[in-house]
């Protein structure tokens, strides 16, 4: 008994050559805002943008690697469980003082300094939930954070029964970009605490 081919046929295929001229399609920066736009729109979302991280265990060698591949001065540490145990920063590792002391606290060499060791500990950072953010302007949401020296502001959410989840976050950086504050140059909004002195024209 003979059994019948299967039907191979589908769509048709019609590949093109590239033009001679070929730019690539890149992430949309922030567009300019001002005091009265959305503070939504300065979210990094976690969802969209993976979140970069980073284990405990690792040394402090390690995460300054995977910044410089991610372009990125911020690192979630997470534990074996993977929750969130803190963050560390760039600032932190290439300054010294918090590597410097793990070393006189632990008694190790530069080279043994875990993440562990100089992270901010998850109980002492700022974080805004989603909700209050998206009912504020960039205005409000510096006003908010002008007491703060954070260069990051996390973002949280609820994510069905597992509760708290980190959504996303919003970097001081993003907030000078957004509003064409430099920063590499004076006025060095640096921070929220000298944005919010730039934009709202008061010291803190």
């Amino acid at each position: 008994m003979s059994t019948a081919s299967p039907n191979l046929a589908g769509p048709t295929l019609k590949l093109e050559t590239l033009d001679s001229k070929v730019t690539i399609r890149r992430p949309t920066a922030v567009s300019r805002l001002d005091v009265d736009s959305p503070a939504r729109a300065l979210l990094t979302d976690f969802s969209q943008t993976g979140a970069f991280t980073i284990s405990a265990s690792s040394s402090i060698s390690h995460a300054l690697d995977l910044m410089k591949q991610g372009g990125v001065r911020l690192l979630f540490v997470i534990d074996a469980s993977n929750n969130l145990t803190g963050v560390v920063t760039a600032r932190e590792l290439i300054g010294g003082r918090r590597v410097t002391m793990a070393m006189h606290q632990h008694q190790v060499d530069r080279s043994e300094v875990t993440v562990d060791m100089v992270q901010t500990p998850r109980q002492e950072l700022h974080a805004l939930p989603l909700n209050q953010l998206e009912r504020i302007t960039v205005g409000e949401l510096v006003e908010a954070l002008k007491a703060f020296g954070d260069q990051h502001l996390l973002i949280t959410d609820t994510e069905g029964q597992d509760g708290q989840c980190l959504r996303g976050m919003v970097s001081a950086a993003d907030v000078g970009r957004a509003l064409g504050i430099s920063l590499d140059r004076p006025p060095e909004a640096r921070n929220f605490a000298s944005i919010c002195q730039v934009i709202l024209g008061h010291e803190l």
